[in-house]
């Protein structure tokens, strides 16, 4: 009887680092230097260093369970062995909400890219018409064969696409910087801060959605040629985005001039309202060709490598999902030829692609959508509490130091992010997660371990209640830096202990589930 196949060893160090940094910057970084801007002005430097520590310390968390655990779609699974079956549903989807909808943005953020030449791609209010969306349901299918034939194919494409898309991003923000940098942007206007430490901290979340590429890593720990990289790749994935990302903010907010923009002297603000590629506007603006057409194969080029990566990690969420009978298992299956979890893919390139497709004739359905991708903030949560569990099961491998310190800073920084992201963010995102949820434990007959996930369920609750309450949420009850030091000491003095507490004494392990503990 012949074997199964099983996923290939063949992502190298150099192949993993260019996936975790090029996958994280599309979108957010041409997107997020405007809207961190409109949020904290030049403060939105400060809020990337903020965003790099706390996402830091999440990625920590990621070096020493994914040595642990070197699985595919890992982050995913942790929880299950850690505090079992329920736990690990939830948890599953809350990073099914967030991976789910990457690809879709960012095939439309490539039509918005295109919308240059056709302007008929996109309506006035900067959602996709009908051709637009045809045209990003095109592209998600495209984002397919580069996830389709193997693992070294996918490596090594990406590799040289990466490298291509990071020197193009480097020449756009140095470009911007050499020609038209403008030092008095960063105090002439309302000072540094001009929205105080509330402006920098609500500029975080949108610096944290640029952040997410160390999420990918852990996905292919299957699929690298030596498990003992991930650590080192992690680091260096953090380490590379945030010199990036401040490299952009630096270019954009030294770049602003306010006339091209159309916006009164010193508005901020209006940098958060601004509609399309705000890179493209500045290059339009300032009618610099050589700069233009850089910044427009960036504004190509970025999300759609960005895209298929995520395509490629989100099939991976779905394949572990199968291993631990939350889907249906046939997710879990392998091609024969190509050791991909090809059902997975397929799966995942349709719902995108419907997605894709009801951006234009339901786009405040599609903002709904966009916004529920915090749900994949609270799936962090979970890693910083079964790292420490997973010690005390006595399992670990590559036990960090300082993790007993870094770890409650995990949590505080993952409970904080979505409480920053606001609302209706969350309770979108909480709706989404709720649902699914009780359909799948009912399709699937997941009862076990409910006790365990008690913890999980009261923090997620306190988390939609602080953001009902306060001052970024609904009601606006309590200020800012009160409801901020409440969800910082909830979440630390009450939730992370519980959840330590709520843990299993062994790794999980049942009949039909597969294990590779």
């Amino acid at each position: 009887m012949p074997n199964k196949p099983g996923f290939k060893r063949e992502i190298t160090l150099l192949q993993i680092v260019i996936i975790g940094i090029v996958g994280a910057i599309g979108t957010g970084v041409l997107f997020s230097a405007a809207g961190m801007a409109g949020d904290a002005g030049p403060g939105s430097l400060l809020a990337w260093v903020i965003g790099a520590i706390m996402y830091a310390s999440v990625g920590y968390t990621y070096m020493e369970l994914s040595s642990t655990y070197p699985e595919a779609g890992g982050p995913t699974r942790y929880s299950l062995y850690t505090h079992g079956r329920f736990t690990n549903l939830i948890n599953s989807f809350a990073d099914l909400v967030w991976y789910l909808f990457i690809p879709p943005i960012e095939a439309l953020a490539v039509v918005e890219g295109f919308s240059y030449f056709f302007p008929s791609l996109m309506a006035a209010s900067g959602a996709p018409t009908i051709m637009g969306s045809l045209l990003g349901v095109l592209l998600l299918l495209l984002f397919v064969p580069f996830n389709y034939f193997g693992t070294k194919v996918f490596g090594q494409s990406t590799a040289i696409l990466g490298i291509v898309k990071l020197l193009f991003y480097l020449a756009v923000a140095f470009g911007l910087i050499l020609i038209f940098f403008r030092p008095s942007n960063f105090v002439a206007y309302h000072g540094f801060i001009p929205f105080g430490m509330y402006g920098v901290f609500l500029a975080i979340p949108l610096a944290m959605f640029a952040f997410g590429g160390i999420r990918v890593i852990p996905d292919y720990a299957e699929e690298v040629k030596d498990k003992k990289i991930l650590p080192k790749a992690i680091m260096l994935t953090v380490i590379g985005q945030t010199i990036i990302y401040i490299l952009f903010s630096i270019a954009f907010i030294g770049g602003i001039k306010w006339s091209n923009l159309n916006l009164a002297v010193g508005d901020w603000a209006g940098l958060g309202k601004l509609v399309g590629n705000p890179f493209i506007i500045f290059a339009s603006g300032f009618s610099s060709h050589p700069l233009l057409v850089l910044t427009l194969i960036v504004g190509l080029l970025g999300p759609f490598v960005t895209g298929y990566i995520y395509l490629g990690g989100g099939s991976r969420i779905l394949f572990a999902m199968g291993r631990s009978g939350i889907v249906n298992k046939s997710l879990k299956s392998l091609h024969e030829v190509h050791n991909i979890p090809y059902l997975s893919l397929i799966v995942f390139a349709v719902i995108g692609a419907f997605v894709a497709f009801i951006a234009a004739p339901l786009p405040n359905i599609y903002s709904l959508i966009t916004d529920a991708v915090v749900g994949g903030y609270i799936g962090f949560a979970t890693n910083p509490v079964a790292m420490i569990v997973s010690r005390m099961q006595g399992v670990t491998k590559n036990r960090m130091k300082f993790g007993n310190i870094i770890a409650p800073m995990a949590f505080a920084s993952a409970s904080l992010i979505v409480f920053w992201s606001g609302w209706p963010s969350v309770p979108y995102a909480v709706l989404m997660m709720t649902g699914a949820v009780i359909l799948f434990s009912y399709l699937f007959k997941i009862k076990e371990n409910i006790s365990n996930s008690v913890w999980y369920i009261l923090y997620i609750a306190f988390l939609l209640a602080m953001t009902a309450i306060g001052s970024v949420g609904e009601l606006n009850v309590i200020p800012f830096g009160i409801s901020t030091l409440l969800v910082l000491v909830g979440s630390v003095v009450v939730f992370y202990p519980l959840g330590i507490r709520s843990g299993l004494a062994k790794p999980f392990s049942a009949k039909g589930i597969t294990t590779l503990t």
